[in-house]
């Protein structure tokens, strides 16, 4: 009697443990932090968090926010930014076309990424307003590299 009543619980556990997990909702979201260089007329290192969402037939869409930061006469001079990047494919490597704004620049790229961990990117930032304190307008060519951590690789 004993080895019947534990079979019978250890079925209605495992039951009722597959009914929760088909319930659970996913996120249709990739999110993380990521850690980048940039150089616009001076270096920059960036900083900021993802959210990556899958659009269909293997195209994706990127939101991220985040903070460039450079040092400049013993100061620290903190760019607030935002950007949206559609990457044209998932197959290992990811063209894609980028559009990035801050107080002072907005920025197109176009750059390749590998698996949307790794990231190299080119542009042009056009000007908008100098920063203070910076001595020089953050506009022209831009380069970046860039390296994002998937806090959950998966969409459901």
């Amino acid at each position: 009697m004993k080895y019947i009543f534990w079979i019978l619980f250890l079925c209605m556990v495992s039951h009722i443990r597959l009914k929760a997990q088909e319930g659970q909702d996913h996120s249709k979201w990739i999110f993380g932090p990521s850690l980048g260089y940039q150089y616009q007329k001076t270096s920059f290192v960036k900083a900021s968090f993802w959210g990556l969402t899958d659009l269909g037939y293997a195209n994706y869409l990127r939101v991220d926010g985040g903070a460039n930061m450079t040092w400049k006469g013993g100061k620290t001079h903190v760019v607030p930014e935002l950007g949206v990047t559609y990457y044209l494919s998932a197959k290992g490597v990811w063209p894609f076309v980028k559009m990035e704004t801050t107080p002072y620049t907005i920025t197109p790229k176009v750059g390749v990424g590998v698996f949307n961990i790794f990231e190299v990117g080119a542009g042009y930032g056009l000007g908008l307003e100098n920063k203070k304190g910076l001595g020089m307008p953050i506009k022209g060519f831009n380069i970046s590299v860039g390296l994002s951590l998937p806090l959950n690789y998966h969409l459901y």
